[in-house]
């Protein structure tokens, strides 16, 4: 059965990501009339690997190969990536924001008090987690639970299915704010492709789409763009407003495995633990993921005797905040690191090997990169203002691709604080 629609609305939020539920939600509940456009599908998560690959590793869509053969995946379905991501929540850095006269401590605090948020219970901390935790911790890191939006309550212990979309609701996404604007009155148009933005007279008054292969023009007030780093510059060099290539930064990961014998394992809630060293820009965590993706990374640099030690094999995530550069096309996505990225990498999986040495491991062995976070592509300062307006009048971004320096940080947090504060700008009439 398909979403009612308008012709005309007040508000349409393209994307339906952490950013654009947060408007969405905001805008709705304020009572104005609001779509929400997903080109992906709304069907429930089912926590599988097929379920996965077709919000996540379709070619040209939800991933995307570099020319240097590092890997970039992003989320194509109802709440965006937030559906596949492994939950992990930082704050907006407040010293970034205040650079551009942009404060979200409001907002953050809102989403505290709201959303499930904080450490996971000791229960739920698997073996490998626990191992790498105190392993880091005896080779002198402040090696420490991270903050999950995860429901504890009904979070199961020695389940895997975080990245492959939870099934049970323990894992907090954007849908739940979609649901709720929906609930205010909001309609969502999934398996719905915008095409470009209509403009009349030096203002944006709708967009073209493309719904189940049928032409769709819709029309607004206000549009918001909520694409992601990729789709966000894409959607505006289409609709003549931006060149047609954009740098950014895509938040690289490798990930350093080494195998143990007195653990059988493979199955917990990823990130559970890990240290962020700010001025440096490294991250390092636990990664323990599902057979297939793990068995997946081994193959990936030659590791073919080590295809099937899942179950015994230390994983963690190295994280580095990269240079902006690179270019996103309009029919292709390519970013190679730089030398300071190298540097970072180097010091990251020396330290890496370290914790993993003293968790006893052995037979230790690094992954190629892979984009954790595309963004940066039409940023605070360069192609939105901070009030998140783009140059065309009542066109607005809101998504990782306004974040306006170098990152190495999950975004979901962030985005939502700016979708909540970008909402209440609209909502009351600033910018009319």
């Amino acid at each position: 059965m398909h979403t009612p629609f308008r012709s005309t609305y007040d508000a349409i939020v393209v994307g339906s990501g952490p950013g654009g539920a947060s408007v969405a939600r905001e805008l709705a509940r304020r009572g104005l009339a609001v779509a929400m456009l997903e080109q992906g599908s709304a069907a429930p998560l089912t926590g599988t690997l097929r379920h996965m690959a077709a919000m996540a590793a379709i070619p040209g869509r939800g991933a995307f190969l570099h020319r240097d053969a590092s890997l970039l995946v992003q989320g194509v379905t109802k709440g965006g990536s937030s559906a596949v991501n492994f939950a992990t929540a930082a704050a907006p850095p407040a010293a970034l924001f205040a650079r551009y006269g942009i404060d979200l401590s409001a907002e953050l605090q809102l989403f505290r008090d709201e959303l499930p948020m904080g450490p996971l219970p000791d229960a739920l901390i698997g073996p490998m987690a626990s191992r790498l935790m105190q392993a880091g911790q005896s080779a002198g890191l402040a090696w420490s639970k991270l903050d999950k939006m995860i429901r504890p309550q009904i979070c199961r212990s020695g389940c895997w299915r975080c990245v492959y979309g939870c099934p049970f609701g323990a894992k907090w996404t954007a849908r739940d704010l979609i649901d709720e604007a929906i609930s205010h009155g909001a309609h969502l148009l999934e398996q719905t492709t915008v095409i470009r933005v209509v403009q009349d007279k030096g203002r944006a008054i709708g967009v073209e789409c493309l719904r189940e292969g049928k032409p769709l023009t819709i029309y607004a007030a206000h549009i918001i763009l909520c694409g992601g780093g990729i789709g966000t510059p894409r959607l505006l060099y289409a609709s003549g407003l931006a060149p047609r290539t954009s740098p950014f930064f895509s938040d690289p990961v490798v990930t350093v495995m080494g195998v143990v014998n007195d653990i059988n394992g493979g199955a917990e809630v990823p990130m559970a633990a890990g240290i962020y060293f700010q001025e440096q820009g490294i991250s390092l965590a636990d990664l323990t993921l599902p057979a297939p993706m793990y068995q997946a990374f081994a193959l990936q640099v030659g590791r073919i005797d080590r295809l099937f030690s899942h179950a015994k094999t230390l994983s963690i995530m190295v994280k580095i905040r990269d240079e902006i550069g690179g270019q996103i096309g309009p029919r292709w996505v390519n970013k190679s690191l730089q030398e300071s990225d190298h540097a970072k990498f180097r010091d990251g999986i020396a330290l890496a090997r370290k914790v993993l040495k003293a968790a006893g491991a052995r037979h230790i062995f690094k992954t190629w990169h892979f984009a954790a976070h595309p963004g940066g592509s039409v940023r605070i300062g360069h192609g939105v203002d901070p009030h998140l307006r783009t140059t065309l009048s009542g066109l607005y971004a809101c998504d990782a691709s306004v974040i306006p320096e170098p990152w190495g940080l999950p975004p979901t947090l962030t985005l939502l604080c700016l979708g909540q504060r970008l909402g209440n700008a609209i909502a009351s009439g600033q910018f009319d």
